[in-house]
């Protein structure tokens, strides 16, 4: 994927309800929503409040795995829209043995962007998928 297909985007806010949670992002001209399920938006709010949790959640625990084999979270990419369906790629970084590999991780976008908001990560869209998105106001 070439950097100049990508636009940066930021997170703006989360909102959560019992039904479900919203992702608010965009660029400073154009913001657009991720709906998805309301456990992942209790899981961001809590990180967001700096809440210790009682477990361990998915996010964690996949955060502790890449930690202890060296892998390094680089960026999220959210790579399509069809419908109100979103796509998304994480890409990761692992060395070993003097050896630089990068993967490329198809993966629901509610879970790259918990990991992105998690590990302070840049969040990019593709262009084609931004000129889709419908723009929405807060």
């Amino acid at each position: 994927m070439m950097t100049s297909e990508l636009v940066p985007i930021q997170f703006n806010k989360v909102i959560q309800t019992e039904y479900y949670t919203v992702f608010f992002l965009g660029t400073k001209d154009k913001q657009f929503a991720i709906h998805t399920s309301p456990y992942i938006g209790k899981n961001i709010q809590m990180y967001l409040a700096d809440q210790v949790k009682p477990r361990p959640c998915t996010y964690d625990l996949i955060n502790t795995i890449f930690k202890e084999y060296d892998i390094h979270l680089l960026q999220v990419v959210i790579t399509d829209v069809q419908d109100t369906i979103y796509f998304a790629r994480l890409f990761i970084e692992q060395i070993m043995g003097g050896r630089r590999t990068i993967l490329e991780i198809d993966a629901r976008p509610s879970d790259c962007l918990t990991l992105a908001i998690e590990n302070n990560l840049p969040i990019y869209c593709t262009k084609h998928v931004f000129d889709r998105v419908i723009a929405v106001e807060e």
